[in-house]
């Protein structure tokens, strides 16, 4: 019997479809006014449920400490093509700093420090743990603060860790960090265009758009090959890479 719902491969291909949207506007003269900002609101929901998979990931992997790994050194790479890029793309304007595999890794890691390498260490107590603990709100806050997203990426998946098994407790608290947000990104100026352009722009409170697909998610894997395992961390540098590409040709 087929399962209902959407598998996490079936979802991620869709947030990578999605996550063009928000970059295209970067293309001189691709979109009308305004559009990119509308774009930009919509597709909060990516790095939402990207990090919402990253949790799932950590969940169910068979070492974290590669899994994390992993991320810091897709992290690293793209900023290195980051940093390439745009020392031969800087002339036109085109600075390329979107790098959410780093803000995946430090809230992976985060979760490393405070519930452990493994499923048993969860509930292992040592003379480490507060210290642990300490190394984890620094990286925490290091990750808010200084990483693409961090403010809602790093309590998104925290959140999404602690109430696993708790469907409405995790909505629940999905909607403050939300309404925080929202709070946070209030400011108002001049004209009702100029302030709702601000907000568009300073829309990660939108990130709530990700329920809809949470909803949707049936807990299956989906298609499990090579392809599948490293799609996104190939993807998701190279769309931002080719676009930086067209952006830089069509100024030319």
């Amino acid at each position: 019997m087929k399962t209902r719902g959407f598998n996490a491969f079936q979802l991620k291909l869709f947030m990578a479809f999605l996550m063009v949207f928000d970059h295209i506007g970067k293309i001189p003269g691709l979109l009308p006014t305004g559009w990119d900002g509308i774009f930009h609101l919509l597709t909060r929901c990516v790095a939402a449920w990207f990090a919402f998979s990253a949790v799932e990931g950590f969940l169910h992997t068979r070492n974290r400490l590669a899994y994390n790994a992993r991320l810091f050194i897709w992290a690293a790479i793209m900023q290195l093509g980051n940093t390439i890029l745009t020392m031969f793309f800087h002339s036109k304007g085109i600075h390329l700093e979107n790098n959410i595999f780093l803000s995946l890794a430090c809230g992976v890691l985060v979760l490393n420090l405070v519930f452990g390498l493994s499923k048993n260490s969860e509930k292992i107590m040592d003379e480490k743990h507060y210290l642990r603990i300490g190394a984890a709100v620094l990286i925490g806050l290091a990750g808010v603060f200084l990483t693409e997203g961090g403010m809602t990426i790093i309590p998104l998946m925290l959140i999404s860790y602690i109430f696993r098994n708790q469907p409405a407790l995790r909505t629940l608290s999905y909607m403050v960090l939300a309404f925080l947000l929202f709070c946070l990104s209030i400011e108002i100026y001049p004209t009702m265009g100029a302030t709702l352009s601000m907000m568009l722009y300073n829309s990660d409170w939108a990130f709530i758009t990700v329920l809809p697909f949470l909803h949707l998610y049936n807990g299956e894997r989906g298609y499990n090959g090579k392809w599948g395992k490293y799609f996104f961390y190939i993807f998701y540098p190279a769309h931002l890479w080719i676009i930086a590409l067209i952006a830089y040709l069509v100024q030319i």
